[in-house]
């Protein structure tokens, strides 16, 4: 990285930590685009350079490789493992990672929880990378790129994410997301059990 991209990095990283930081002093409604870029010591202007999306987009600085990441599982997983093995092995190594080494992972979680702006952003980021993780599983499994099963697919593994978010369980809660996505409502029940009365 040149020292031009250096700089942009380090101002993007400055802009999101500033907004962080006074969403959790402030209060997320009470902090404006003005407020963050004289913290970060920037012009609005660079602030928006930098986030044309806004406030939002502010919260979720980090959203810049997962898509990719995403795809990676896919492509590169060990042979014997399946689709949703290895996408429920990295998203369980993403949230462990964060706790493990974010101290201010919990007030994030919270701030985002406690603020639907932040939490409808949140889902809708997520989920935008549906479409690549879709076209993914197409192509790994011989299908063609608009399969509505490989878009099922992906859909419900990344929507996943949102279904457990703030659930004490939270990693039992997800790993039986997948276990659904996995095997059907039948591995859902016990055996002799459909998941409901007989007709």
């Amino acid at each position: 990285m040149g020292r031009r991209e250096r700089k942009k990095a380090a101002t993007r990283q400055a802009l999101a930590d500033a907004a962080l930081r006074l969403f959790l002093e402030r209060g997320y409604d009470a902090v404006g685009v003005r407020d963050i870029a004289e913290a970060a010591d920037v012009s609005v202007t660079t602030l928006f350079k930098h986030f044309p999306d806004g406030k939002e987009a502010l919260v979720f600085d980090e959203d810049a490789d997962r898509e990719a990441a995403l795809v990676a599982a896919v492509r590169d997983r060990p042979v014997g493992q399946t689709v949703l093995q290895a996408l429920r092995g990295l998203l369980h190594e993403e949230r462990s990672r964060q706790v493990r080494t974010d101290p201010g992972f919990t007030d994030f979680l919270r701030l985002v929880d406690t603020t639907p702006p932040l939490r409808e952003y949140g889902r809708r980021m997520w989920l935008r990378h549906e479409n690549a993780l879709a076209a993914a599983i197409a192509d790994d499994a011989g299908l063609p790129a608009d399969d509505p099963g490989c878009q099922a697919l992906a859909h419900f593994a990344l929507d996943a994410v949102a279904l457990v978010h703030g659930r004490p369980d939270a990693e039992t809660a997800l790993d039986r997301v997948f276990v659904l996505l996995e095997s059907g409502w039948s591995g859902m029940t016990g055996p002799g059990d459909a998941g409901g009365r007989e007709r």
